[in-house]
Formats: structure tokens, sequence, C-alpha cells
């Protein structure tokens, strides 16, 4: 962790709770935050990270990334449970809340900001405080319930602040998992904001821009573990966008990175030097 006084400038500011994943080999570090910042820094960018956790978080795996943590007597903790009827997410924990004063001043125009909540802990508003050059949110904490038990279930954003949200967003990325298959509440969203991509797994992604909708279809390949894709996806997306102002070059190539994630376990997913090249290369027949 870094002392606010020795903060440098970054490229790509992320904000949200990273996750304390209970697994069944131990607690393993996840959540948006994590999976965004390793792959924002293997795309060469300066990152920095706002986010929360309690004492004994596994934080080491972002070493050397500038992390600002806000204390907290837990990390948000969530147990993935597989069934036969799909994933059964329960939350343990859910650590303090983030707000704009949390947020360095160094960081708050920085060039890409990266809006990250996975369990309701960023106050809507915060998009229209911040003023980086491009404003990406995945919205999906924003998008969760959860029950006294911890059980977790896919719910309505509040109208009024997903609206405040999506209009002051210079980039939208969720998956088909965040608002249940809802492709109608996906064309409203469409309309609120500048640009929206919908990731649908082994599927690919589906970008929504200027009256327009493009699918783009990744390539085979043999799925051991799709954890953090869409996070891979989102990061990457930004990313390419930032550098190119292109959002269906931006769309093809955060689907081609994160189609090779999943062929690795967890954080072993994230982008390599080699995978980073061969999608920047497009090959045409």
């Amino acid at each position: 962790m870094f002392e606010l006084a020795s903060l440098q400038p970054v490229d790509y500011l992320v904000v949200g709770h990273i996750a304390a994943d209970i697994t069944p080999t131990g607690i393993q570090l996840g959540g948006t935050v994590s999976f965004a910042a390793l792959t924002a820094r293997m795309l060469g960018m300066r990152v920095g990270i706002v986010t929360s956790s309690g004492e004994g978080a596994p934080l080491q795996t972002l070493d050397g990334i500038q992390l600002v943590n806000v204390h907290s007597e837990h990390s948000t903790t969530f147990e993935n449970i597989k069934t036969d009827n799909g994933r059964r997410q329960i939350l343990h924990h859910q650590a303090a809340l983030i707000h704009l004063e949390h947020i360095p001043q160094v960081w708050r125009n920085a060039p890409i900001i990266h809006l990250a909540p996975i369990a309701r802990e960023l106050d809507t508003s915060l998009p229209e405080q911040l003023s980086g050059s491009l404003l990406g949110i995945t919205p999906q904490g924003w998008m969760r319930a959860w029950d006294e038990k911890g059980q977790v279930t896919a719910t309505a954003w509040d109208a009024n602040a997903s609206e405040q949200a999506l209009r002051h967003a210079g980039a939208v990325v969720m998956s088909v998992e965040d608002i249940n298959r809802d492709l109608e509440l996906v064309e409203e969203m469409a309309h609120q904001t500048r640009l929206l991509c919908l990731t649908e797994g082994e599927a690919g992604a589906v970008l929504h821009w200027n009256g327009d909708r493009r699918r783009f279809r990744p390539p085979v390949m043999q799925e051991v573990d799709s954890t953090g894709a869409g996070d891979i996806f989102a990061a990457a997306f930004f990313v390419r966008l930032y550098h190119t102002r292109d959002p269906w070059e931006a769309a093809r190539f955060a689907t081609q990175l994160a189609a090779r994630s999943v062929t690795r376990i967890g954080l072993n997913g994230i982008p390599t030097s080699r995978e980073i090249e061969e999608c920047l290369m497009e090959v045409l027949s």
C-alpha cells in the first residue's frame, strides 16, 4: 500500500472492492478491480486502485500497483457454488463503502477511470464527480442484491440512479447474467449511454454504439475457468478504446483477449505479452 503523499499520477484508475473469494483451495484474490488492474498493467498502463479490504486480504498479487485501501473490518467475501442449475453465489462479508473523498485528488482526472462495484460499495453519483478522459463503468455491483443468508441474486438497477450514471459514462460493459438476460433492458440502457457492450460468454460480445449493434465472435478455446473473463474484457476494451477511439476495434480486441483468458484458472488468466501481441494483429483472409 502507498502513502497518499507518495502517490504518482496514473493512466488507469479502478475503483471498487477487491474480493476475497472462498474456493476449495482456500481464499483467493478476485473481483473486477483485481482482474482489471492486472490486465491494464499488462497493457502498459500506470495503474492505481482505490479499494477497501480487511486484515489478511490476499493483496500480494497486486504488489507494484499503487493502491489506496479504505480500512474495513472485513473484505468483501464471495463463495461461488456450482449446482446443476448454474452458479450459486453467497456474500459472506461486505467491506466498507467507498466515497469520493477516498479517491486521491491526483487521480480524479486520470485518462481512464474505471468504476467497478461488486457489492453496492460505490455511490451512483460518482460518475458525475470524476473527470477522466474516458469514464468506464462495469455496473454489476449495482445490479446485485442479497438476502439475510447472503444469497446473491441479480436485481433491477434503480431507474434514477442508472440513468444518472449512464448519462456520464463514456463506455459501459456488463454481462447477460448481470441483467438476467433481459435484452429489452439492454436496448433501453444502450439509449441512455454513449457505448454499451454486452458480454455473452462463449457467444462473444455485442456492442451498441450510435444506434448500431454489432456482434464479435471469440475464437474457440478449451475452457478451464471463465472467472474474470468479463473483467479482462472490460479493461482491454477501455484501454484499446482510449488508444484508438474506435469502439469496433476495441470490442474486437477485447473479445480476442478475453477468450484466451479462460484457458487458465483465476488470475492466471491475466493476458500475457504474447497474447496481447497476437490480439493486436488482425489477420485478414
